[in-house]
């Protein structure tokens, strides 16, 4: 008998219902498997759930909204990530009955470890993310039509960029049939779109980036734009989750397979067991750094002839993701950062923020040297050059002695 009164109940989530079975610190049923319609998801928690019930779903669509209404009736709600949950995919027998029992087992034996639940902020941080790279992808996708079409009948394009506006005529005039002329305006239509989406998702990131703090931090790193700082800070969420830096760069999957038992040890490839987005702007960044800053480049010309070239990017990635740790848990600069150029990109960052958006009304050059003090670096700096401009004065630093950076390995 189960005298506490508390129930291990594993839900099988699916589209629109759920599979329900709960059982007692023995294992025994003592709920047994139900169907939920989703649409009457509330009444049934209404009067099954209590406090004392522990709840596990693994991630799924949505999870995150079933969550939120789940934590009001049950105890505790614990989310898994499928792959953990080897019972169930190694399982020869699996239906909805065997997948929601084998899930309250396991937390009811304690077996399962729970992700990481984000607060409101960082989910909405990140579905602008996953917005922007849906409409990244949609674009590139109509370019790649268009330039089929362009390829097909042995076009020669306009000069320049041939998708802006200002050619949409050159494309209406090709001499093409009724139904592929439909496609091309369909095509057309979709990539003018898509880049206004991209447009306008970008203009919220840059005014998110200019209020957060963390995100303003990571911007002053080589590689590091406005998109890839908030794809970063959004995949990573509170710093304070990764006691080390090494934790951090297993949760990208970053960090290299290892088997060590016995007398054998060896390691392999990167995991890719961690978040893929993280993962994917770290490369990109490295693969920018590689080839424009000096340090990085060095590193590239080091780790090259002994690992080849994709290897060392992933190489320079992971100690790019390092130096983010480093700059968000300890609060410091990177210590390879060139202020010169950080000081430049701090300006233009001002100037898309706009005067009304920055603090008090801030000029461009205040909005930078605030910057760089709260970064500790460029306190040397009294002007910054601005192409074939006079160079913009920026205002007296506030700091003393420079602070000591963030180490790079």
């Amino acid at each position: 008998m189960n005298d506490s009164g508390k129930r291990y109940i594993g839900l099988d989530v699916h589209k629109y219902y759920l599979i329900a079975l709960g059982v007692d610190e023995n294992l025994e049923v003592v709920l047994p498997a139900r169907r939920v319609e989703l649409t009457y998801l509330e009444t049934w928690m209404k009067k099954t759930l209590t406090r004392q019930d522990e709840v596990v779903l693994e991630m799924t669509t949505n999870t995150w909204q079933l969550y939120d209404e789940l934590a009001e009736y049950a105890g505790s709600v614990t989310v898994v990530h499928p792959p953990h949950v080897a019972l169930i995919t190694r399982s020869q027998v699996m239906n909805d009955k065997i997948a929601a029992s084998i899930l309250a087992r396991l937390l009811a034996k304690g077996l399962l470890v729970g992700i990481w639940v984000p607060p409101q902020e960082v989910r909405e941080l990140r579905g602008l993310v996953a917005q922007r790279q849906k409409m990244t992808r949609l674009a590139t996708q109509a370019k790649n039509r268009l330039h089929a079409v362009i390829q097909r009948h042995h076009l020669k394009p306009p000069a320049g960029n041939p998708f802006a506006k200002s050619n949409n005529g050159w494309w209406r005039a090709l001499p093409l049939g009724k139904l592929e002329k439909m496609n091309l305006q369909s095509d057309l239509e979709t990539l003018q779109f898509a880049e206004k989406q991209q447009s306008r998702l970008q203009e919220e990131m840059t005014g998110i980036a200019a209020e957060n703090e963390g995100i303003g931090r990571l911007l002053h790193l080589a590689g590091f734009g406005v998109i890839t700082a908030v794809t970063v800070s959004a995949a990573i969420g509170d710093i304070r989750r990764f006691a080390e830096a090494k934790n951090l760069v297993g949760y990208a999957g970053l960090g290299a397979r290892v088997h060590d038992s016995g007398l054998t040890t060896r390691t392999g490839k990167i995991t890719k067991a961690g978040r893929r987005d993280l993962r994917v702007a770290l490369v990109e960044a490295a693969h920018v750094v590689a080839n424009s800053h000096p340090h990085w480049k060095a590193e590239l010309a080091r780790l090259q002839p002994r690992l080849g070239y994709n290897k060392a990017i992933v190489a320079i990635a992971r100690k790019l993701l390092i130096t983010v740790w480093h700059v968000l848990a300890r609060k410091v600069a990177d210590r390879f950062a060139e202020s010169e150029k950080v000081s430049k990109k701090l300006l233009r960052f001002a100037y898309e923020v706009g005067k009304e958006n920055r603090p008090g009304r801030q000029t461009a050059a205040q909005f930078a040297r605030e910057r760089l003090d709260v970064l500790g670096i460029g306190q040397e700096l009294t002007s910054i050059s601005w192409g074939s401009k006079k160079p913009i004065p920026l205002p007296p630093s506030r700091l003393g002695k420079k602070e000591s950076a963030v180490p790079n390995k």
